[in-house]
């Protein structure tokens, strides 16, 4: 499900890249202005990603598609170390594939077009230095989100719906910056399929490097017990593969 989820995702984001970007494309004519343009893709991967959490699949793996989330709850003692293992594997491999498939479809003159690149993350004109910084506060900021909404039943069900909104908003602020990506598997899918791999250390480090400060003051302030499930949204009547507090109505 974890491969599934990412392989979706990434589908979408090659092909929604295309679609905006590839200079013969339909929309890419329609719509001349490039910041209209990543508005757009910024709503499609927000909508995207909201779709996925809320997908039984998404329901029932808790919609982590990201071995920098997984990492976090790994951390908090919430996901085994051979669960963590697998989630891992599983978003890489997925990653790989949805962009694998949407090259199959769409074909390398249009995925290797300069102006698509297979959807890689790449650092903006501010350079190196601010795409790192950049990835690493937004990861912060996702995670410090997620862990304060996910972890009460009050509000777990909206968890979704929000990060689908910090996505879109992070994708038209800072796509032109660091390249958006929050997620190791995002990248090296990208990287893998387009034989480009000068800027993913980024994305290996900053990702995970901000998600586990946030995990880490979290914990500081209202400690790990605080955090009852790694589901980003728990009340779904899935089972739950997880370490978990919650029961059927709510935290045990």
């Amino acid at each position: 499900m974890e491969a599934a989820l990412l392989g979706c995702f990434m589908f979408v984001a090659c092909v929604v890249a295309a679609a905006f970007e590839y200079p013969h494309s339909t929309l890419h004519l329609a719509i001349p202005d490039g910041g209209t343009r990543r508005a757009w893709v910024a709503c499609a991967m927000g909508a995207t990603a909201a779709a996925l959490i809320y997908s039984p699949w998404g329901q029932r793996s808790g919609a982590h598609f990201n071995p920098a989330v997984t990492l976090v709850f790994w951390r908090l003692r919430k996901v085994g170390n051979g669960d963590a293992a697998g989630y891992a594997v599983a978003q890489f491999a997925g990653g790989a594939g949805g962009v694998a498939l949407a090259k199959a479809l769409l074909g390398a003159d249009v995925m290797g077009h300069p102006s698509v690149h297979y959807a890689v993350t790449a650092p903006g004109p501010a350079g190196v230095g601010v795409a790192f910084a950049v990835e690493i506060a937004m990861a912060f900021a996702l995670m410090a989100t997620v862990l304060r909404i996910s972890s009460s039943p009050r509000t777990n069900r909206y968890t979704g719906g929000v990060v689908a909104v910090l996505v879109a908003v992070f994708v038209e602020v800072a796509g032109p910056v660091s390249g958006m990506s929050l997620n190791p598997a995002r990248s090296a899918a990208s990287a893998l399929c387009a034989g480009d791999f000068g800027a993913l250390w980024i994305y290996f480090l900053a990702p995970p490097a901000g998600m586990l400060l946030a995990a880490e003051l979290y914990v500081f302030g209202r400690g790990s017990g605080r955090v009852p499930c790694a589901k980003l949204h728990h009340e779904n009547g899935q089972p739950c593969p997880f370490h978990c507090r919650y029961g059927a109505t709510g935290p045990s």
